[in-house]
């Protein structure tokens, strides 16, 4: 590993890390209706999901995928439900934290996050990019796992700061209907995340 190489997969881990996407925005919303500290579980669940697809494609599991296609359609059809139904219970919450039919009472369990990722095209992409571009031709699991390491170091400081934008925004939304109308827009942009998904059928 040079410092050359070690640069470019941090700042590559950084942008697809911190940039928009299905868990980001969750992340979000996450953490303006519940605060960061609850959204922890949440938080560690995207990353080591997300993680763990990046260790599984560079042992050969993106080969797999683009042998059988049918793999990558039923994938993106249990991403666009999930994500769908999310946004469902999202946009019909006016607090993601209050008792009710039509609300989430807790966030997203550390388990639901890590098989979201399963389930997240931009993850799978992510992962699928970062293999091949930055993992050596012999594909030595020496050299995977230290991709998967720097790419961990990077990627939970830059979703945290998702969720802490969510928890600064805690006090400005408490006002009124500011909640529900966030919220809504949050379930409008999770449903936008995925819109390039969804039309590839």
């Amino acid at each position: 590993m040079s410092l050359d190489w070690i640069l470019a997969l941090a700042g590559f881990a950084f942008v697809m890390s911190i940039s928009p996407g299905p868990a980001n925005f969750l992340l979000l919303t996450s953490g303006a209706n519940f605060g960061v500290l609850r959204s922890l579980p949440l938080l560690f669940g995207v990353s080591l999901g997300f993680l763990s697809m990046v260790f599984a494609v560079g042992l050969g599991v993106g080969e797999l995928i683009k042998q059988y296609p049918v793999i990558d359609s039923l994938l993106r059809l249990l991403c666009g439900g999930y994500v769908l139904w999310l946004a469902y219970k999202i946009w019909n919450a006016k607090s993601l934290g209050a008792k009710g039919e039509d609300t989430l009472d807790r966030p997203l369990s550390f388990f639901q996050a890590s098989m979201l990722q399963l389930v997240n095209p931009k993850a799978w992409t992510v992962a699928l990019l970062v293999t091949v571009t930055y993992l050596s031709a012999d594909r030595q699991v020496s050299n995977l796992l230290a991709l998967v390491a720097i790419f961990a170091l990077v990627n939970i400081p830059s979703i945290s700061v998702w969720a802490i934008s969510g928890a600064a925004l805690r006090r400005n939304l408490s006002k009124g209907d500011r909640l529900l109308w966030f919220n809504r827009a949050m379930a409008l942009l999770l449903i936008a995340s995925i819109a390039p998904m969804l039309v590839r059928f």
